[in-house]
């Protein structure tokens, strides 16, 4: 899922920007205003959205500034929940896919293994409950598995700031029944090139202009962009641990609510939902942790906790 400020008014948008640049260095707690994608609170036994912070208590740091974080600045609408221009996925095609939930889809996830899913960190809680072998969230399909967490461990070096790092893992409190239904993602052998073609999954927002949330599971093929495409697009902003993928004309992307989420190419997990500027828009593609630069990290979490 990506955590957003919504961008459909420019002035707005803008204005809060440069609200952001006055609060620099004084204590101010919602970070760089650089959108990630998380969702707004939605309620899994309604279509309605709710209050847009997650959990009830604000958590501004890793959850970035989804609307408005300034006390005295008017709310941003938020406009990037979904997957954009994307498909309703075959059922149960994406068995790694999990949902983070606090008695609502907050976030992505990827199941690695059957007692570790990887997320991004900016997705990080308290309370969470990985919910597997979903398709239809609104209603009980019969092939779910629901499973408390016992440690949610985020990256150390994760950069609150400018979302470098973004991955975190999380243990499950008993081990997944591996199924047709809920399977492991294979952690990249090497990284991805360019051109590559990745299959993107989530429930986030559908619209580029509105909130628009799926209870389907929504998939969208997207290839991997070029190092120096991906910085034009945000100069300064990519860090090595970051690569683009999608489409520069627009139309197409991940969205808020689809944070923490699969990008896999070749069968291998390859990227993770982490943040953007709005959604589906020309010039700006979305921007994914680099699974491949951390799996000595992942192997080392796991095998120690």
């Amino acid at each position: 899922m990506r955590i957003f400020l919504r961008t459909t008014s420019a002035t707005v948008a803008h204005s809060a920007y440069e609200r952001w640049r006055s609060l620099r260095g004084t204590g101010a707690s919602c970070g760089r205003p650089r959108p990630s994608r998380a969702e707004p609170c939605r309620r899994r036994s309604a279509s309605y959205l709710v209050e847009p912070h997650m959990g009830g208590q604000a958590e501004p740091k890793h959850n970035g500034c989804k609307l408005a974080c300034f006390t005295d600045a008017a709310p941003i609408e938020d406009d990037d929940d979904k997957i954009v221009g994307g498909y309703e996925c075959t059922r149960n095609s994406v068995p790694y896919q999990v949902s983070l939930n606090s008695g609502y889809h907050f976030c992505g996830g990827s199941l690695i293994s059957s007692t570790w899913v990887v997320s991004a960190a900016h997705c990080y809680k308290s309370g969470i409950k990985v919910h597997l072998g979903e398709h239809n969230i609104a209603v009980n399909e019969g092939t779910e598995q629901f499973i408390a967490t016992s440690k949610v461990i985020r990256h150390p070096r994760y950069n609150s700031y400018n979302l470098d790092n973004d991955i975190m893992l999380i243990k499950l409190n008993k081990p997944a029944s591996l199924n047709h239904y809920v399977r492991t993602v294979f952690l990249p052998s090497s990284c991805s090139r360019s051109g590559t073609s990745c299959l993107i999954s989530g429930w986030g927002n559908t619209s580029s202009s509105g909130n628009k949330y799926p209870d389907r599971l929504m998939c969208l093929d997207v290839p991997i962009l070029s190092d120096s495409s991906c910085k034009s697009s945000y100069p300064g902003q990519i860090t090595s641990n970051m690569f683009c993928a999608g489409f520069l004309e627009g139309g197409k992307d991940s969205c808020q609510g689809d944070s923490g989420g699969p990008v896999v190419c070749n069968g291998q997990l390859q990227g993770i939902v982490s943040w953007g500027y709005g959604c589906a828009q020309r010039n700006k593609p979305g921007v994914y942790t680099k699974v491949c630069n951390y799996r000595t990290w992942i192997q080392n979490t796991m095998s120690s906790n």
